[in-house]
């Protein structure tokens, strides 16, 4: 299955305290919690450019797959890492600790899941 395509959040389990634990502050979090945020996924072979739009906030990454590229978070620190794909999974580290998987779950189903120790922030986005 091709990742191409936009999908909008659907529904997030452990956003305030993922939130929280990052870093953001509880107005940050109220201001965003209810937000249905669009990401679109633009694959083309090994490269990605990913946009998340979140009310005004657009964040952009590119990457090419098995190679060590800067990442944005959503706190608009800058980190280094590197994704990989294994099947419909995409997945990468941080140095803080983070690591992220990104599954399409079925051609309509995108599963984001963040964990940060023992805390796991997961997100449902559905294609539009």
């Amino acid at each position: 299955m091709a990742f191409n395509g936009k999908y909008q959040l659907e529904s997030h389990e452990n956003f305030e305290p993922f939130m929280k634990a990052i870093g953001l502050t509880d107005d940050q979090i109220q201001k965003s919690k209810d937000i249905k945020s669009i990401s679109e996924i633009e694959q083309n072979g090994d490269h990605f450019k990913i946009t998340v739009t979140t009310g005004a906030k657009v964040l952009v990454n590119t990457f090419t797959l098995g190679q060590e590229c800067e990442l944005e978070t959503p706190q608009g620190e800058k980190v280094k890492s590197v994704v990989v794909k294994e099947g419909n999974k995409l997945s990468f580290s941080m140095k803080s600790g983070i690591e992220s998987v990104t599954e399409l779950v079925d051609s309509n189903t995108l599963v984001n899941t963040t964990t940060l120790g023992g805390l796991v922030y997961k997100r449902i986005s559905k294609r539009v």
